[in-house]
Order: structure tokens, then sequence, then C-alpha cells
């Protein structure tokens, strides 16, 4: 019997910690075609297919996207947000909103710029329509929701994304004026980090970043990163794709999601939240729903309110700001969301 030292369960008590933060999606996926292969051989079988057929056919545009965010952060233009907070409170609100919808920026990557801006005294007006637009649409999201639900649904998101800000930049500005929301920071926050340093001591854009040697290797750093990041996520999303369209009924679909009226477009902006992996992922579940029936605007409604509220950006909301300012931002999402589908649905009518 091989007993092991306190030294040696340590370490693989840590390296295993280590590959399950780290590895934890690949993990999930072949954890799945594993269970797949011994219970459902067929099924295993159908869905590894599934999930490399539908890679390739998105791997032009996944490889556009990933170029994108690499050059984005090789070349310090993720700097430039800085330049969108400044002058009156209506064209604040408006080129924050513009800037997020279209800045590479993550739910959670967000996060430190905010906590700087706040903390620089920025009007939250203008700061929460940036965090409102930024999760829901970037260049890299508007080239992948092209490849995978069409430019008409890519261009939706990204009206969306801009309306929600600035609606949301609006209702904010507004309470601001009466008195409320002055101090929207929670205590013994910082000043942002080293993402806020971007904000507050923006650096000269290198567009020609391959004259300068360590660019280059950030975006060889970036390219990778975001390679990985993307493909395990959209991985995931396939292998689950496969088994909601080989165990879902259509017609329970149809029945909770589809046609136009109201209810399935609530139904989709509330299952959103918890529902909701990854904005990348996101993408080919939709697909997959809207071609068993889901309703357009319910599927437009799932994503907007998904990325503004998913669990990481929420917890990151929630620890950041106080309890009024947390609320009005999920209400502010949740009822954008809501309208944004039914806008859409409305528009497929016609």
């Amino acid at each position: 019997m091989i007993t092991l030292t306190q030294t040696t369960r340590a370490r693989v008590a840590a390296i295993t910690h280590k590959l399950w933060t780290n590895e934890r999606i690949w993990l999930v996926s072949l954890g799945i075609l594993a269970l797949l292969l011994l219970f459902d051989p067929a099924q295993a079988a159908q869905s590894a297919r599934f999930t490399v057929m539908n890679l390739a056919d998105v791997a032009p545009f996944l490889v556009l996207s990933i170029g994108i965010a690499a050059y984005a952060g090789a070349t310090g233009a993720d700097g430039l947000i800085a330049r969108a907070f400044t002058g009156a409170p209506a064209m604040m609100i408006l080129v924050a909103a513009l800037a997020g919808g279209l800045s590479p920026f993550c739910s959670c990557g967000v996060i430190p710029l905010i906590a700087a801006l706040l903390s620089m005294g920025v009007p939250l007006s203008a700061v929460m329509a940036f965090w409102l637009a930024s999760p829901v649409m970037d260049p890299s999201m508007f080239v992948l929701t092209t490849g995978v639900l069409g430019v008409e649904f890519a261009i939706a998101k990204t009206i969306a994304a801009i309306g929600l800000g600035i609606v949301g930049g609006t209702i904010v500005h507004l309470l601001a004026k009466s008195g409320g929301l002055s101090d929207p920071l929670r205590d013994n926050i910082g000043n942002g980090g080293c993402g806020g340093a971007r904000v507050r001591t923006p650096q000269p854009v290198v567009w020609a970043f391959w004259q300068d040697n360590e660019r280059v290797s950030k975006f060889i750093r970036e390219g990778i990163r975001t390679t990985l990041f993307l493909a395990k996520w959209l991985t995931l999303a396939f292998v689950l794709e496969s088994l909601m369209l080989a165990w879902l009924p259509a017609d329970l679909v149809a029945r909770t999601l589809g046609g136009t009226g109201l209810a399935p477009i609530g139904i989709a902006t509330l299952v959103g939240v918890p529902a909701y992996l990854n904005g990348y992922a996101a993408l080919p579940l939709v697909g997959g729903l809207i071609g068993q029936g889901m309703a357009p605007g319910a599927g437009l409604a799932f994503l907007v309110a998904g990325g503004v509220t998913s669990l990481p950006a929420a917890i990151a909301v929630w620890a950041l700001v106080k309890r009024p300012v947390f609320l009005l931002y999920l209400a502010i999402a949740l009822g954008g969301s809501f309208v944004s589908g039914l806008a859409f649905q409305l528009w497929n009518a016609l």
C-alpha cells in the first residue's frame, strides 16, 4: 500500500486545483463526451462530429475575431477609451455608449476600468452607459454573431447594446440630478488597479506594433490566450447544442419560447441570467434554439440580458458598487433586454 506524504498530497491538491481552475471548461466538455461514450456511444460520435464540423464552419470568423482582439491589445488601442468620457452629460452618455458597444471589453474585463473612472469622479451616468453597452457587443462579438446568427442579428444586437447604454445612462443622469446615487462605490474600493491605469494615464497608440518586439510578443500572447478562450467555450457550446438538438423536443421550445407574444421574450429575458454560459458560447446555443422554433426576439433578449447580467459580471458589479446602484443596474439591464427583444420581434414581423 502506497502512503502519500503530506507534502505530496499538498502538491497533488495544488496541481488538481490549478488544472480545474484553468482548464475546467475543457474538462467539462471531455467529461460530457466520456459519459456519452460510456452510456450512448452513437450520440457520442454524433456530438463529436457535430462539434468538429461547427468549429470548422466558424473558424474563419474565429480567426478574424482573434486578430482584432490581439491587435487592440498589442497597439494599445484600448487606451483610447479614456477619451470617451469628456464633454457635456448628453454627449458623454452618447459617446460612452458608442465606445462600450464598439470596444473589445468583456463584462468582467471592464470592471477595473469602471472602478478607475468612478474613483476619478467621472459621472455615473456616462460610466453606466459604457458599462451596460460593453458586455453585449464588441468587434469580435459582431464578427462571430454574423457567422453564427447572421448579419441582421449582429446589427440588431449592436443597436440593442448602444441603445441600452444610452437609455441606462440617461436614467442614471436624471436620478443623479435629483440628488440620488451620489456615492456609488462601496467602501475600500481601490482606484481600478492595473486596468484603470490605462484610463488615468493613456499611452499613445502604436498602430504599426510589429516594429516593437515587446508589442509583437504581446500580440502573440493575446492571440494564444484569445484562441484558447474562444476555442474552449465554443467547444462546450457545440457539444451542448448537439445534445440539445438530440434530446430537447422541438415542440417544447416552440411552445415555451416561440411565437410573437410578450411571454416568450419575457421568459427568455429572465432565463438568460442563470442559463447564460458566455457571450461566445451562447451564440450557437441560441442559433440551435431559433432553429427549433425560438422567436428571434426572445433570442436577442436572451443574449442581451445574459451578456449584461451573467453571473461573473453580476458578482463583480455587486462587489464594486453599493446595493442601490447594483439593483438599478439589474433593472435597466433586464428592462432594456426585454424592450430590445420586443422591438426585434416586431421588426421581423413586418
